[in-house]
């Protein structure tokens, strides 16, 4: 079993960057393709980035692609997302997630272990 903690999210302004951390415990980090989801209140949770294991293949959705920044550093059991341009419309808890599956990594069923999500609040 894996647990994830997030850390790094708070208030930024419209514009500004923030970069958020997934630490897991385990030996077998390495292993798994590792995703970033967030949810706003009354929102569904929608997919935001992933990155796969060995090749450390990324893809993002289209709302945050030019802005938003996946990364993994096996070494560290740590999961990146440097978020830059940040709008008001990215304001939401941001969770990490791993998943042993290569398939459908853009939803939220092919993930096995999540964390509790971190507040990022984009507000002037």
């Amino acid at each position: 079993q894996v647990q994830l903690v997030e850390s790094g999210g708070g208030l930024v302004q419209p514009g500004g960057s923030l970069r958020l951390s997934c630490a897991a415990s385990g030996r077998t980090f390495s292993s798994y393709a590792m995703g970033w989801f967030r949810q706003a209140p009354g929102k569904e949770r929608e997919f935001a980035a992933f990155i796969t294991r060995s090749l450390g293949t990324t893809d993002y959705a289209d709302s945050v692609k030019g802005r938003f920044t996946i990364s993994r550093d096996n070494a560290k059991n740590t999961v990146y997302l440097q978020m830059n341009r940040l709008k008001p419309e990215d304001t939401a808890v941001y969770y990490c997630a791993a998943a042993a599956t290569i398939i459908a990594l853009k939803k939220a069923s092919a993930y096995d272990y999540w964390g509790q999500g971190t507040q990022v609040t984009v507000s002037s």
